[in-house]
């Protein structure tokens, strides 16, 4: 199988993404707006206008949408505040189906907000988050791998997005990690793509995938001092280890193999372009078993969505395009 049968073959996948979903909010504010409050004296941010996206595991559902995928649903947990329907309503216009949520009143819908100067273009001021820094309420994590375990099976592929980088506060609990373990056994051939910011070594029967700076401090907790006992300690599945402009490592129980990136000389915004990549590296894992094709397939979609703004997303053809230009290169 090639990348272009497998651009191809999205209109028949259906797709699980389940984690950490958050809301991006993109705020310009005009700076010639400024003044003191009356009330503090401290000077205002004038938002003058609003773009809301998904974050997070919202943008790799939206990359798996933009690429033709044919069903793409969410599982997470968010607030019963008016971020949540702002994500709610930015899934929907995406064609993502968000009906799986879990709403739950007492935590704060998981949030980016993003200052952006109208007269510069350039995000220049501090982020403001909303965040869950405990852990989430038992009745949400249960409502997730109940919903997890029940959805799971009928999903051509799924992708898990552990995004939380405090200790406590996200959903991917260690409830849902051994869901994610009794589905991956009583489903060998099922892709489960994992990627996680903090918490590799606790996955089980997973593919992960971490970025080289995860990789290298998750073996300095388990101590281990490198990746393969990383590999090992995931039991007997694949680790890919991306590392930027020198492409990825893949562990397997046959050893280690290299990849090479898909450079571009002169990114315009390389936010989001993680998840682009788990979004193109995953689907192309589930319909072709082949880690090396996934990567590269991976990588092109990647290197797509860097030349746009923002969290940018690739359609199937601008992938197919990106493809043939390294090819005739």
């Amino acid at each position: 199988m090639n990348i272009s049968k497998i651009l191809n073959s999205l209109p028949g996948l259906s797709v699980l993404v389940a984690g950490d979903i958050c809301l991006d909010r993109w705020c310009s504010y005009d700076p010639s707006l400024s003044e003191p409050s009356r009330e503090t004296g401290i000077p205002r941010l004038a938002v003058v206008s609003t773009e809301s996206t998904p974050g997070a595991a919202g943008v790799v559902a939206s990359n798996l949408a933009a690429l033709g995928v044919g069903r793409v649903t969410v599982l997470g947990a968010v607030g019963m505040d008016g971020h949540a329907l702002e994500l709610i309503e930015a899934l929907r216009r995406r064609g993502i189906d968000p009906s799986h949520l879990v709403r739950e009143p007492t935590i704060p819908t998981f949030t980016y907000t993003k200052l952006i100067n109208l007269r510069t273009g350039e995000e220049d001021q501090p982020r403001v988050d909303y965040v869950l820094a405990r852990q989430p309420p038992a009745s949400a994590e249960s409502a997730v791998v109940s919903t997890f375990e029940r959805l799971a099976p009928n999903a051509d592929a799924i992708i898990v997005s552990d995004q939380a980088e405090t200790d406590e506060g996200g959903i991917v609990t260690q409830a849902l990690r051994e869901a994610m373990t009794r589905v991956a056994l009583a489903y060998p051939g099922k892709t489960i793509w994992v990627d996680s910011r903090k918490r590799g070594e606790h996955y089980r029967r997973v593919l992960l995938k971490l970025n080289e700076q995860e990789a290298n401090e998750c073996c300095e907790r388990i101590g281990g001092g490198d990746c393969q006992s990383l590999r090992r300690l995931i039991e007997h599945n694949t680790l890919i280890v991306t590392r930027g402009d020198k492409g990825a490592l893949i562990y397997t129980e046959e050893g280690v193999r290299n990849v090479p990136a898909h450079t571009v000389a002169t990114p315009v915004d390389i936010c989001g372009a993680g998840d682009a990549f788990n979004a193109g590296a995953s689907v192309a894992l589930a319909l072709s078993g082949d880690p090396e094709l996934a990567v590269r397939l991976g990588n092109t979609v990647a290197s797509v969505t860097i030349m746009k703004r923002g969290t940018g997303t690739a359609s199937a053809s601008e992938v197919l395009a990106a493809t043939e230009k390294v090819v005739s290169g």
